[in-house]
């Protein structure tokens, strides 16, 4: 390598420095580790070997075809789905990719089918916000439906009472991001079908890792929740969480090819090359689908199951910890692998405990509080995090902090910031007004956010959600130059 070339590599180490680690279990969102090296060095060779692969024309490079057929057989084998069956699927980027595409087939299907003109679309509150995003982009109407204020599961019967003859999809989880709890599937599915209605589910963050577990026979068996289930029509599972392939791979599984072909986009009415996209790309690297084939033959069925085992002990050992912490508590009791933690005191601020821990090197997303969910931290356990003393280590961490937030309070928000914002049309709230309404909340127009989070989370908590989502693009914008 010359001496530019390292020079590259330096620049680009000094920036990482910045970020979050993505190894060593220690950020609990956004990144997934196995806890197994080899897989970095495993990914990146196949990665390589297939960088300057166009997945655009499958007709010109059958590579990808061979790779995402066994990808997809793969995952249509674990989750009820199979050869036999005639299930069919689609490689994606993500799990915001396959939930659009699940959206877009579903409305397609009640266009050309059924012949509805104004889809609606049936979502628990707990449902991903990948949804709502793919009702905005496509022009479906959500309904939301509330979810039980204990168990945070949604009820059937208010699925149904909410169907209509618009409606083109319902969506349930396996499990919700925001409490790790699966939806009764088996009977809001049956509901779904009783009226024709196609159901989704979105086992993204948690389809893997449960299909896997349910093979370990000593493992409590998860609810059921995917192709299996009479009525499921389609279901999405990212393999870049707990397949722990690297990042931009997911699979998108439908019942059966006709369904998916609703989904399809074709176009020859040019003089160009004629079109046709299984995605909402089009020309696309096959790197990611190459280091995710790689990854999953490595690994295997067994090395998967093990670390399902390994996970959900982690998992069990780390919600029976939080139970033993004096002000704090476990919302629900998690089907999965991701732990959502509230506060009992009023003096003990969830978002000041995720700044302390934070300052010590662990990363416990906030999320604010919504309908009846309190605020809390949510934490996502992965295989990496699995070692008991491990765990032991985040635990005492966890406790510690939980004592620091009880000297410091929880932070203050201004009762006539909350009035004047309430008086506020966010539709017509300028530029300006959004700067200082950012101020107020400890933002300023550098863009640099403070390393306390709490004081700015809790006036965004307070705010009403059309205020707080007018204002989440102006913090992100200034992020970047022009």
């Amino acid at each position: 390598m010359d001496d530019q070339g390292a020079d590259i590599l330096t620049r680009l180490a000094e920036l990482r420095a910045e970020d979050l680690p993505v190894r060593g279990g220690r950020t609990m969102a956004y990144v997934y580790d196995a806890g197994l090296p080899e897989l970095v060095g495993i990914a990146e060779r196949a990665h390589s070997a297939l960088t300057g692969v166009n997945g655009l024309d499958m007709t010109v490079f059958p590579s990808v075809v061979t790779l995402e057929n066994e990808v997809v057989a793969r995952a249509a084998a674990l989750l009820g789905g199979g050869r036999d069956s005639g299930t069919a699927g689609t490689f994606t980027s993500g799990g915001t990719e396959s939930c659009l595409l699940a959206v877009l087939t579903a409305r397609e299907h009640a266009r050309r089918t059924r012949g509805v003109t104004a889809p609606e679309i049936v979502l628990p509150a707990t449902a991903h916000a990948a949804f709502h995003k793919a009702a905005h982009l496509f022009g479906l109407s959500v309904v939301t439906v509330g979810v039980d204020p204990d168990s945070y599961r949604v009820r059937a019967e208010e699925v149904a009472a909410a169907l209509t003859e618009r409606t083109a999809l319902v969506v349930v989880s396996a499990p919700s991001y925001p409490h790790g709890v699966v939806d009764p599937v088996p009977e809001v599915a049956a509901v779904a079908a009783a009226r024709g209605v196609l159901c989704h589910v979105d086992a993204c963050i948690g389809g893997w890792y449960l299909g896997h577990r349910r093979l370990a026979a000593e493992l409590p068996a998860p609810p059921p929740f995917d192709l299996a289930v009479p009525g499921v029509t389609s279901l999405s599972v990212d393999l870049h969480k707990y397949a722990y392939t690297p990042k931009g791979a997911s699979v998108l599984l439908f019942r059966d090819a006709e369904l998916r072909r609703h989904g399809w986009f074709a176009h020859a009415s040019w003089p160009g090359y004629p079109v046709v996209n299984a995605t909402l790309q089009g020309t696309k690297s096959a790197g990611p689908l190459a280091a995710a084939w790689a990854v999953l033959r490595h690994v295997g069925t067994e090395g998967y199951v093990d670390l399902a085992r390994r996970v959900h002990a982690a998992t069990r050992r780390l919600a029976d910890g939080v139970r033993r912490i004096e002000g704090l508590r476990v919302l629900g009791e998690p089907d999965a692998s991701l732990v959502a933690v509230a506060s009992t005191e009023a003096a003990v601020d969830p978002f000041v405990v995720g700044d302390e821990m934070r300052l010590r090197g662990w990363y416990l997303q906030p999320q604010p509080a919504f309908a009846n969910s309190p605020a809390n931290l949510h934490l996502t356990v992965t295989a990496a995090v699995a070692d008991p003393e491990r765990i032991d280590e985040l635990l005492t961490e966890l406790g510690a902090a939980v004592g620091r937030a009880r000297e410091l309070g929880p932070p203050e928000v201004d009762p006539a910031l909350v009035e004047l914002a309430g008086t506020l049309d966010p539709e017509a709230l300028s530029p300006q007004e959004a700067g200082l309404a950012l101020a107020a909340a400890g933002i300023g127009a550098d863009g640099v956010l403070p390393a306390r989070m709490a004081p700015v989370l809790a006036v965004l908590q307070a705010l009403p959600p059309a205020l707080t989502e007018r204002l989440l693009p102006e913090v992100i914008s200034r992020l970047y130059v022009g």
